[in-house]
């Protein structure tokens, strides 16, 4: 989720974008695009940078599990074939 003030920064920004006329609405515009902006942003679904770095972590530590599991089957198979032999 957005932070607050980076969310009432954006609408500001749009409301100050709005031509001349439609500026004395400014503060009402700016909490109908806040509250869009914040609607919208909610159906995104989106994570935080912080939960994205820890599951790219989880990710790679579970990646090199994976590989190395894989080394290991690898070895099992090669002794269990020169032991056949």
């Amino acid at each position: 989720m957005l932070d607050p003030k980076q969310l009432d920064e954006l609408a500001r920004r749009l409301s100050a974008a709005m031509p001349k006329g439609m500026q004395v609405l400014q503060e009402d515009l700016q909490r109908s695009m806040r509250a869009t902006l914040e609607a919208g942003l909610n159906r995104l679904d989106l994570v935080t940078r912080e939960e994205f770095d820890i599951q790219a972590a989880v990710l790679a530590r579970s990646r090199a599990k994976l590989e190395a599991l894989e080394a290991r089957i690898a070895e099992l198979e090669q002794s269990a074939r020169a032991g056949k032999v």
